[in-house]
């Protein structure tokens, strides 16, 4: 990374952290090492348009509601220039920030990308547990400038994608609103 590229605050006391964009890799075995650098390196773009480090998350699903510390590296000029598309950037940082927000939340990890037409883009399955036929589906999308109205109208379209994709398996769907802080994920029934 660029020297200019700097972390910056520590956890408040007593608020949970989402775990590491950069090392979700780790425990995801649906995550390549590159491929979750270029997805954290897509958050972090997104991120810094709005924000500096740390930041908290509200984390919302079904009524319920968490706040987690998101801890990153503010993005130099060259990562900002790399991930000029806004639209790929979005789409890419929320699947890496979901992806955060759901282990965090429901223990659940990337065990594999989903094919075109399925209606989703991941599959999600408990830690240490491979098996696509009894995994989740994960679908995930991302906003930019919206607020939480747009996140929630956003969610609603994603639910119903989610409904309609094949297999026919329960499903997750997620999105993450970048300027309004806000991860926001329901379940979807098979």
């Amino acid at each position: 990374m660029a020297n200019s590229d700097q972390r910056q605050g520590n956890s408040a006391p007593g608020l949970d952290s989402l775990p590491s964009l950069d090392q979700l890799h780790l425990r995801h075995p649906g995550l390549t090492p590159d491929l979750c650098r270029s997805l954290s390196e897509a958050a972090r773009v997104c991120l810094g348009r709005h924000h500096t480090p740390p930041t908290d998350f509200d984390i919302t699903r079904q009524g319920g509601r968490s706040i987690r510390q998101l801890n990153w590296i503010i993005p130099d000029d060259r990562l900002n220039r790399a991930y000029g598309n806004r639209d790929d950037a979005t789409r890419d940082g929320a699947y890496s920030l979901s992806l955060s927000a759901i282990e965090a939340e429901l223990g659940l990890v990337a065990v594999g990308r989903a094919d075109v037409r399925t209606g989703v883009d991941y599959y999600l399955a408990l830690s240490g547990h491979r098996d696509l036929e009894a995994s989740l589906r994960l679908e995930v999308s991302g906003i930019d400038h919206g607020d939480l109205n747009q996140v929630r109208q956003r969610l609603r379209e994603k639910v119903a994608q989610a409904r309609r994709g094949k297999p026919n398996l329960p499903a997750l769907a997620s999105v993450v609103g970048f300027r309004s802080k806000v991860v926001a994920i329901e379940d979807v029934g098979a």
